[in-house]
Order: C-alpha cells, then sequence, then structure tokens
C-alpha cells in the first residue's frame, strides 16, 4: 500500500513559492500547479507528456499544510487503484 510520503513530493513552501511539479510513482504521473491559493492536480497514467496527453483525473487542494496533506493522500488513492 502506498504511503502518501512515498511520492517524494517537496513541502508547501515550494509551492507557496509558486513553483510547478511534476512527477510519477510506477506508470502513475501527476502535475502539480499552484495558483489562486490551491494546489491544482492532474493525473495520467502511461509514457506520453503531460501536454500530450488526456487527463485521467483532476483535483483542488488549498495551498496550504492541511491541503499538501490532502492532496498526498488523495495520490496515495489514485496510486492504489
Amino acid at each position: 500500500m502506498a504511503k502518501p510520503n512515498d511520492f517524494d513530493i517537496p513541502r508547501i513552501f515550494y509551492f507557496i513559492s509558486k513553483n510547478i511539479f511534476t512527477g510519477s510513482r510506477g506508470d502513475l504521473n501527476f502535475r502539480i500547479v499552484p495558483e489562486d491559493d490551491l494546489l491544482k492536480v492532474s493525473i495520467w497514467h502511461g509514457f506520453i507528456c503531460s501536454e500530450l496527453t488526456e487527463m485521467e483525473d483532476y483535483s483542488e487542494f488549498p495551498l496550504s499544510e492541511e491541503g499538501h496533506t490532502q492532496m498526498l493522500a488523495w495520490l496515495a488513492t489514485k496510486y492504489e487503484k
């Protein structure tokens, strides 16, 4: 079972500084964009980059420690599926 910290995602301060992050675990890919006090997260599977693929799911979380924790838990759930 995946744990939220298995994704090696930067801490909240990285996103508060308006940095975008893309990563993967197994064949699950994700893109995290901080925008308008939100963490906007898209996921997809496969080897195609985010610009060329259709996103499979999307969610938004508050740009805060709590939102960051919620985002990690959401990604862990998506990875398990």
